[in-house]
């Protein structure tokens, strides 16, 4: 999971995932809904700090540990 992030000074203004596992059909039916969800709750609490989506476990947590690295980089 890679995500790109824009900033306007510290705030974000997008979040865009630039890779993701589509290896199998669980992997994109799961990515379908989760990463529009994790991209909305994202950019509502301007952190990496959000709530894990049921049932996409794997895809949050590496949503929100590249999420962080962006925002750590970005404020560095």
């Amino acid at each position: 999971m890679q995500v790109a992030v824009t900033f306007n000074g510290k705030k974000i203004t997008k979040i865009q995932v630039v890779e993701y596992p589509t290896e199998s059909g669980r992997d994109r039916e799961i990515n379908s809904y989760a990463i529009p969800t994790l991209n909305q709750e994202a950019m509502s609490a301007q952190s990496a700090n959000i709530d894990g989506i049921s049932g996409a476990t794997y895809t949050t947590e590496g949503y929100q540990q590249s999420l962080q690295s962006a925002i750590d980089k970005a404020n560095a």
